[in-house]
């Protein structure tokens, strides 16, 4: 792979990672393995960039890859990307919100079917019809889905007490 090819890869990277990772975090709920996550889904698109590239949207190539390694752990290969040391990562994400660990912890309780359905439109503000042709599914098919997983994060987030502004602990 020429340079040209590692440059080109170094500012998709930096333009995706942080959306990536993201994504990572909101499937799997653990910051660490959706790190361990992105990293591999790079590795991935890395060695395989001369042919990524040319996909309609080698984003969406990446998240299918993160869906893939978080349903199937179990077999994730622990590869090393060589590129990584070279390359500047993205900048540093700040810590997860109070909110947004309550929110990832209540997609946990979520079907992955669901989860995935969730994490694609209100995280990385994917249409109903981007994510029917990601997923392979019918528009309908993903419309049920996330109303499901919407009820279902409601029921879940009933039950969890949230902060009120004074301070206190309001049970919802």
């Amino acid at each position: 792979m020429g340079m040209a090819d590692a440059d080109e890869f170094d500012v998709f990277f930096r333009q995706t990672g942080q959306r990536v990772l993201r994504y990572a975090y909101g499937l799997t709920g653990d910051r660490a393995e959706a790190q361990d996550l992105t990293q591999e889904a790079y590795a991935r698109a890395w060695e395989r960039w001369s042919r990524v590239r040319g996909y309609d949207d080698p984003e969406a190539w990446l998240r299918l890859v993160v869906t893939r390694l978080s349903t199937d752990r179990w077999r994730r290969l622990r590869v090393r990307w060589a590129a990584a040391s070279a390359s500047r990562p993205p900048e540093q994400a700040p810590p997860p919100s109070e909110d947004t660990m309550v929110l990832v912890a209540a997609l946990r309780h979520l079907p992955a079917t669901h989860r995935q359905v969730i994490v694609l439109h209100y995280l990385l503000d994917r249409s109903v019809a981007d994510i029917a042709t990601e997923i392979g599914k019918g528009a309908g098919t993903v419309k049920s889905w996330l109303a499901r997983g919407r009820a279902g994060l409601a029921a879940q987030l009933a039950e969890t007490p949230h902060e009120t502004t004074t301070g206190g602990s309001d049970v919802r």
